[in-house]
């Protein structure tokens, strides 16, 4: 009954709506998304109100997109001003888009609520708008309600953009027409009209994305899970439980890809029902990709492949490794040949502020690993890494256990120093049970930082920005924080 109401509200507006621009060749949706529920049909076609939550990079996707669709916009945003936002205040005034800042209100009189990641789904103002019978959703949904083509979701607590990048640059490699967005790259709205059926999105996908996903992807991709985020989620149970609903929402002929070497990875991959591709760096694994004697092996159950050897990839770190099996694996699915994989490890230089060397001055290499915001990403970087070490170490919480680092660190014959930055070192400091670590604090900016760091190094050493924090307290992001951190070190060798 659905389906036949359906299709009559589609063939009602194809022709006299031009809110979705809808016309015969280019429907709003599949027969198979009409079956899905005829509320989305009605309610996209309808939709002229649309309230969006959150003025991030994905809100902006959000706005342009549904500017094309003449809606009437009203953005919310608890943390930006008018100053904030002034480009595009002064570029939509004309559009009708209207900003209000501070707590959310009550969100009545829309047609659609569409609210941002970092944002909990649980808030008030979103369950009231729900109790309303107002939809609510989120980019990512609308996104894979009307992608065309195939897509693998990345996910996991480290690797997620070096592996999504990965994957994409394979498929390239291969000829096949790829995009990359999610968390990382540009926002899917905005190339959704690009697509074709021929088409594979790989999205990078955080916590907040998949907590929230209504629909599914066509190849899960579940990399190293530990914690993370539990300044947002109210536990680890709730965190893994987030990675999860990636493999919950899967497509019902979709496949699975799981790191089997960390349990809450491996307990999501038996959950998932199906019978998953595995990836090892310990182990040789009957269906999916391992590592054995210094080469990358792919075996589909039946035959085992050589694809390349691990020097063949650049960037330093055996975690990298882990995330190079995974991209194996999910375009080995898609008929990638090996010689594309290969070219594509070769050429793959890394992501800016992932172990990213900035510069080697008299023998001190330089690395940005902004990015690095958990303990456990900052333990990968510290193993990357044999050579005599000086860490920059802290930052803003994000309630994270230091416990496994102050151990890892305790355990390390190679850090010699540490400078330890932002709110949270003290508490990274009381679980470094090795006292004989020399420990620099007091510096104020980047510029301090860089040069506490130069002063203790000899020539061999690594210099490493590994947070394991937040950056907030000092910085406004994690990109600002390496930025500064490249400028003030190619400023030493501008001095030199």
């Amino acid at each position: 009954m659905h389906t036949f109401y359906a299709s009559i509200i589609l063939k009602k507006f194809r022709f006299e709506c031009n809110f979705f621009s809808i016309h015969p060749s280019n429907p709003l949706f599949t027969p198979s998304e009409i079956q899905t529920g005829a509320r989305w049909v009605y309610h996209y076609i309808m939709t002229k109100k649309v309230a969006v939550l959150g003025f991030g990079v994905e809100g902006k996707s959000v706005v342009d997109y549904f500017l094309k669709k003449k809606a009437t916009i009203t953005v919310f945003d608890e943390k930006k001003t008018l100053e904030n936002v002034e480009p595009y205040f002064a570029k939509h005034a004309s559009q009708g888009v209207t900003y209000v800042f501070g707590s959310f209100p009550e969100l009545t009189g829309f047609d659609l609520v569409v609210f941002s990641p970092g944002i909990r789904p649980d808030i008030l103002p979103l369950t009231l708008a729900r109790k309303s019978h107002i939809p609510v959703t989120t980019a990512t949904n609308i996104f894979l309600e009307r992608v065309p083509c195939k897509t693998i979701g990345v996910t996991g607590t480290k690797g997620k953009g070096t592996t999504a990048s990965l994957i994409t640059e394979m498929l390239k490699a291969d000829g096949i027409d790829a995009y990359l967005g999610g968390n990382i790259g540009t926002p899917p709205l905005e190339f959704l009209d690009k697509l074709t059926e021929k088409s594979v999105v790989v999205l990078e996908l955080s916590s907040f994305q998949t907590f929230t996903m209504e629909k599914g992807v066509d190849m899960a991709v579940i990399l190293m899970t530990t914690s993370e985020h539990l300044d947002y989620h109210k536990d680890t149970d709730e965190y893994v439980d987030a990675k999860l609903n990636l493999v919950r929402k899967l497509k019902t002929s979709g496949s699975v890809c799981v790191n089997i070497d960390y349990p809450n990875s491996l307990a999501i991959g038996e959950k998932s029902g199906k019978r998953y591709f595995q990836v090892s760096l310990h182990r040789a694994v009957d269906r999916g990709a391992y590592v054995k004697d210094g080469m990358f092996l792919w075996a589909d159950g039946k035959k085992i492949e050589e694809i390349s050897s691990v020097t063949s990839l650049h960037i330093p770190g055996k975690h990298n490794w882990e995330n190079a099996l995974s991209a194996i694996v999910a375009v080995k699915k898609y008929g990638v040949s090996n010689s594309a994989i290969q070219k594509a490890l070769s050429s793959f230089t890394g992501l800016p502020h992932r172990i990213e060397l900035v510069a080697d001055i008299e023998g001190v290499r330089f690395y940005d690993d902004s990015f690095s915001t958990t303990p456990e990403t900052t333990i990968a970087a510290i193993r990357s890494f044999q050579e005599p070490k000086i860490l920059i170490l802290g930052g803003s919480s994000k309630n994270s256990d230091f416990t496994d680092l102050g151990e890892e660190i305790s355990k390390s014959e190679s850090i010699r120093a540490i400078i330890g930055i932002g709110i949270e070192w003290d508490r990274i400091k009381s679980q470094i049970p090795n006292p004989n670590i020399q420990c620099i604090v007091g510096c104020q900016n980047m510029q301090e930082i860089v040069a506490a760091a130069w002063n203790v190094t000899e020539p061999g050493d690594v210099v490493l920005l590994s947070p394991a924090c937040a950056s907030f307290d000092m910085f406004n992001n994690y990109k600002e924080r390496g930025e500064q951190f490249k400028k003030w070190v190619l400023a030493l060798s501008v001095q030199r």
